[in-house]
């Protein structure tokens, strides 16, 4: 783990934790749409368990940009202001751009309602709502504007393990008192509908940051504890794996993808063991130097701008021959739309990152 520290371009545990999230992300909501054709209840069931199985992605992304921009900016001369333009270059341009097709080009993919006004449309471009992956959006970017904060806490943290130790019970007991109040007010509770934004609020993912940056400061310890704990890790991913679908299934049919939200102690817990095995992979293939580790490396870097648009393109295919397919033939249509929506998304990131680049150089002469 020690080549991380040295070698800023290197491959790090957050790039596995982007690139599966990016890639599990893309499938739930085409899992979405199947529901829409009306399957049978065998074909719902497999949509709620592979949909219960990949329900890890926000958590991970999280986790993976932290780890990642600690290990590169933390204890560099960067400034915040320095910072925040790298950021709205690589992210908050594209956010912007896709934000605006999805509204203008796909409004029907709009979630909650829709706009039919100025103000309407300007609080749907903000609020996560233009289509169905874009809350995360506006989650994800509360932790960009909160870097220093996070900055802070990595120095403080150090290398001393009392602090570590201090920020992770402190966090945990915040997170976990978080999630309990949301599975009681708002997750079936009595503010269902009027408090449903609260899902975007950074603090709902506080965790996941947190740990990302606590990772990074104690990587040694990370490395080993990962290697010597995965097989429990694992036992422990299984059984929170048959805990929320005894969850999302105690609710009967049809299934709801709604009824498997993150925010609940059994998938918190879930999506930490995940994290966990896929961060073992990480640090074992990165420790024996195996040549996926750069490619991981490449995707990590196209995760993001990939992730903006796979609606797009899931969109399109779906109209296409995605719809017909999946009512004849459930399994492959789902599997043709989401290994058509991936090659898309990826391709279409590399092609736009190209393009952005020979404009600003373009633009800097």
């Amino acid at each position: 783990m020690n080549d991380e520290a040295k070698l800023p371009n290197a491959p790090d545990i957050g790039d596995y934790l982007k690139v599966f999230a990016c890639t599990a992300v893309m499938l739930q909501t085409i899992l979405g749409l199947a529901l829409q054709t009306h399957p049978s209840l065998a074909v719902q069931a497999g949509i709620g368990i592979t949909y219960n199985l990949i329900k890890f992605t926000a958590p991970a992304f999280i986790v993976g940009i932290l780890y990642t921009t600690i290990r590169v900016t933390g204890g560099t001369n960067l400034t915040y202001h320095g910072y925040l333009g790298q950021m709205w270059h690589s992210l908050f341009v594209p956010t912007i751009l896709w934000t605006a097709i999805y509204l203008l080009a796909m409004p029907w993919v709009q979630q909650v309602s829709h706009d039919h006004t100025p103000v309407q449309f300007a609080w749907q471009f903000v609020n996560g709502n233009a289509a169905p992956h874009l809350w995360y959006n506006s989650m994800m970017l509360q932790f960009i504007i909160l870097m220093p904060v996070f900055w802070g806490l990595a120095k403080w943290c150090g290398k001393r393990s009392k602090h570590g130790i201090v920020t992770l019970v402190a966090t945990v007991i915040i997170y976990f008192s978080w999630i309990i109040f949301y599975d009681l007010q708002v997750f079936h509770g009595p503010h269902m509908r009027d408090w449903y934004l609260l899902d975007r609020l950074f603090i709902s993912f506080l965790l996941y940051g947190v740990l990302g940056v606590l990772a990074w400061q104690y990587r040694d310890f990370t490395a080993h504890f990962l290697r010597k704990w995965w097989l429990t890790i694992t036992l422990a991913a299984i059984a929170a794996f048959i805990w929320i679908n005894v969850e999302l299934f105690s609710f009967k049919f049809p299934i709801l993808l709604t009824n498997a939200p993150y925010y609940k102690p059994s998938m918190a817990i879930y999506d930490l063991a995940v994290i966990g095995l896929i961060s073992t992979l990480a640090v074992v293939q990165i420790k024996r130097r195996l040549p996926i580790t750069q490619t991981i490396h490449i995707m990590a870097n196209y995760a993001y701008p990939a992730f903006l648009s796979n609606v797009f393109w899931d969109q399109l295919l779906w109209l296409a021959f995605g719809r017909k397919l999946t009512i004849a033939q459930p399994v492959a249509g789902i599997v043709m739309t989401y290994v058509g929506t991936w090659v898309l998304s990826f391709a279409s990131a590399v092609i736009i990152h190209w393009v952005w680049t020979r404009i600003r150089e373009w633009s800097s002469k």
